[in-house]
């Protein structure tokens, strides 16, 4: 297998990182790991040699989606002739073999040309693995068992944008949510049985926008849970996961001219972080507090930032330092609580935009540029760039941590990073 790489040594890492999402270390379930933290407490190399290399993988279909681990199993969405076949992928994670991949027909639709047909990350638990895909005429979900058979297929409506599907499921408890934010209203809130497919309950949104933000769950102090969700036009909200009844919604984003939610939300301490804007123009992070962590029981707006401020990348939080990794190359390190900046810095070597998101190995934080360019950098109180490893080939997802290696999804190939 052609292999294409080029490194480039700055520096080597020094500090440590605490993970704060911490799951089964050989799982990463749906799009960035765990609860969307996209942190892990095991190393990964900055500088990448051919030997740092555990396997290559060629796809039978390309996308942008990234990989989702459960195990020793690793799971992709692709697609083939044009989007007119979607493809669900399960490659072995210790080898890089092709365990089987299980084709779907599915009518293609106009779609920017920056998305893919397979830009979605499917969701995995224990049980089955959860894929999405919509057009103007469909939104499908399908369950499949870890062996590929197919479990249920529910269609549950339309996604209307002139910019192509690409939110991401994930599971809670019994659940699969889905967001449907779509153009000019119309759009929903899904949570499906994941046993059965079946509805269980749909939250009507007038959203105005396509969103591709992924939900995240914050844990209250009264021991409940939350599905938090972003979109331009609402603002955020929080919607009680069994019941399927909004908590809150607060809205905190501009409405002079339309922006779009393509960050994901997080959750640092009794915060919410929500980012939404648009790519030439406003771009807004904000601060929330929900009300179930508020003394008078209302949401508010604890601080927000509107410089440097990522359009596609979701920030990353590690320990007490909350990273934005700007889509032009712009990181700045801030305190979660407050929105003090720590630092802010370019990085070096790279020219093309970031579309994928940071993640955190250990104490050095990776972050992969639109044409390969993998660029590594501390998790320290200064900026220190460590490494550029050039993949040289386009690359619009996000890497996957687990089994102690990083597997990164390219647009039709598979690499798998050994730990150290």
């Amino acid at each position: 297998m052609k292999s294409r790489f080029v490194a480039c040594v700055l520096s080597l890492p020094l500090l440590g990182n605490i993970n704060l999402w911490a799951e089964d270390k050989n799982s990463w379930p749906r799009f960035r790991g765990p609860n969307g933290a996209g942190t892990a407490e095991f190393q990964i190399p900055a500088k990448w040699t051919k030997d740092a290399f555990r396997w290559e993988a060629e796809l039978p279909g390309d996308g942008h989606g990234s990989p989702a681990v459960w195990g020793d199993k690793i799971f992709l969405n692709a697609a083939r002739d044009k989007g007119a076949e979607r493809l669900v992928v399960c490659v072995d994670a210790l080898s890089g073999k092709m365990l089987w991949t299980k084709a779907f027909p599915f009518k293609t639709h106009k779609a920017n040309k920056r998305n893919s047909f397979a830009s979605s990350t499917p969701a995995v638990d224990a049980d089955a693995v959860y894929v999405a895909w919509g057009n103007q005429t469909e939104l499908k979900v399908t369950a499949l068992s870890h062996k590929g058979k197919q479990l249920w297929q529910g269609n549950y409506g339309k996604v209307i944008g002139n910019h192509g599907f690409g939110v991401s499921p994930i599971v809670h408890e019994d659940l699969v949510v889905l967001p449907n934010d779509i153009e000019k209203g119309g759009g929903f809130l899904l949570g499906i049985d994941k046993k059965t497919g079946e509805t269980r309950w749909k939250i009507p949104r007038d959203s105005k926008r396509l969103t591709f933000s992924t939900p995240c769950v914050y844990s209250a102090p009264n021991g409940k849970k939350e599905l938090i969700f972003t979109n331009w036009w609402l603002g955020v909200t929080s919607v009680d996961p069994q019941k399927g009844k909004p908590l809150w919604e607060l809205s905190v984003f501009g409405r002079p001219h339309a922006e779009r939610a393509i960050s994901s939300p997080i959750v640092a301490g009794d915060l919410v972080l929500s980012v939404c804007g648009f790519t030439t123009l406003d771009k807004h992070l904000v601060a929330i507090r929900p009300a179930s962590a508020s003394k008078d029981g209302k949401a508010k707006e604890i601080w927000r930032l509107e410089d440097t401020v990522p359009h596609i990348p979701t920030p990353l939080l590690t320990k007490d330092r909350l990273y934005l990794w700007a889509d032009n190359g712009v990181v700045t390190c801030l305190r979660p609580n407050t929105g003090k900046v720590v630092w802010k810095a370019r990085v070096e070597g790279v020219k093309d935009t970031f579309y994928g998101s940071p993640v955190c190995a250990g104490n050095t934080i990776f972050c992969v540029s639109a044409y390969g360019k993998v660029v590594a950098i501390a998790d320290a109180e200064e900026f220190r760039q460590l490494a550029v490893n050039d993949l040289d080939e386009i690359c619009h997802s996000t890497p996957a941590l687990a089994n102690g290696n990083l597997y990164l999804r390219l647009f039709n190939r598979l690499v798998c990073i050994k730990g150290s």
